[in-house]
């Protein structure tokens, strides 16, 4: 009968001690690098696979980190997981991910399922009626938590996001520089802590500039390029100059505008200012390329999984809320008024 491969075998084969072949095949700096090269090399050749289950009952570690995000379809999503995979995978640290689509109910299901797999914590952007209570009752639970992109008003856990309020004022500030007055807002649910914080910002640079915002310029819509052509029609359907500007909640609703501009006839960049949010990769290529702002999710992902790294391990002087410097990105699709 073949024998089983193990950590006790590789390690008698190599001889080196059991301890030694653990901690190289997690990459860990207190085995030598041609020693941990070695032991590596050997374990597969062996055919071995790391037994993370038998490793959890030695370190009271799963290894495993839920995250939980409204729409991985959204780039904007997907660049704060490329953030989290890129610093959770230093750390060999394996990640579950949930699509809760905005439904308290799925994110619920979703982290009693972390907490029978004995997940080591979790990296949220909460669903729509979050409470503090809830993200308390997984941390009593054993469950870290960590915030990402949204945050919940009262619950005392680290968050780590743009200045979404700042960065509207910055781009619909922008606008009013150019000349514009009657500037419309278009999208987001005013009901998620993102919605109201860049809806805030908009309403607060036409306050500073002492225009009077006009209610029916501010739509609500989901999040997505069909909303935003949807609600660019509904607006200027019967009112081609219903406004000379939109501010759009982000660059994928900003992306349907234009497209929803074009179909009536006005031309994005010359007849009307468009701005997004968010700079994802495709506010380069649009025709005009998008004025946008540029809010940091990449990097937003990675300071969240370092901070849920280091609750995991036990640290405590942990930054609890972080707000990355939004920047202006000005391209095409913003001009003066038309006269």
């Amino acid at each position: 009968m073949a024998r089983k491969i193990t950590l006790s075998t590789i390690a008698e084969d190599l001889g080196v001690s059991t301890a030694t072949v653990s901690l190289a095949l997690r990459d860990s700096p207190l085995v030598a690098d041609i020693t941990r090269e070695k032991i590596k090399e050997a374990a597969a050749d062996a055919g071995y696979i790391y037994n993370r289950r038998a490793a959890s009952l030695r370190t009271s570690r799963s290894g495993i980190v839920g995250l939980l995000v409204p729409d991985i379809m959204n780039p904007f999503f997907a660049e704060i997981l490329h953030g989290i995979e890129e610093e959770l995978g230093l750390d060999r640290q394996t990640f579950l991910l949930c699509n809760h689509r905005d439904k308290i109910e799925t994110q619920k299901h979703f982290v009693e399922t972390l907490l029978q797999f004995g997940a080591d914590g979790v990296i949220m952007s909460p669903a729509i009626d979050t409470s503090p209570q809830d993200i308390a009752a997984m941390e009593a639970n054993g469950l870290p938590v960590v915030l990402v992109a949204r945050w919940v008003q009262g619950a005392k856990v680290p968050v780590y996001r743009g200045d979404d309020k700042k960065g509207v004022y910055m781009v619909t500030n922008h606008l009013i520089e150019l000349g514009h007055t009657k500037i419309a807002f278009i999208g987001g649910k005013r009901v998620t802590s993102t919605g109201t914080d860049r809806l805030a910002g908009y309403l607060a640079a036409l306050e500073n500039a002492n225009i009077e915002p006009i209610e029916k310029l501010q739509l609500g819509s989901e999040r997505s390029r069909k909303s935003g052509y949807d609600s660019v029609r509904e607006m200027f359907q019967n009112d081609k100059e219903a406004a000379t500007a939109i501010v759009c909640f982000n660059d994928l609703i900003a992306i349907g505008v234009l497209n929803g501009l074009n179909s009536l006839g006005i031309k994005p960049g010359e007849d009307i200012a468009v701005t997004g949010y968010d700079d994802i990769a495709e506010s380069e290529i649009t025709s005009p390329a998008l004025t946008t702002v540029w809010n940091g999710q990449q990097k937003a992902g990675r300071q969240a999984a370092r901070a849920i790294m280091r609750i995991i391990k036990g640290e405590t002087e942990i930054e609890d809320n972080k707000l990355i410097e939004p920047e202006l990105r000005i391209r095409e699709s913003t001009c003066p008024p038309k006269k």
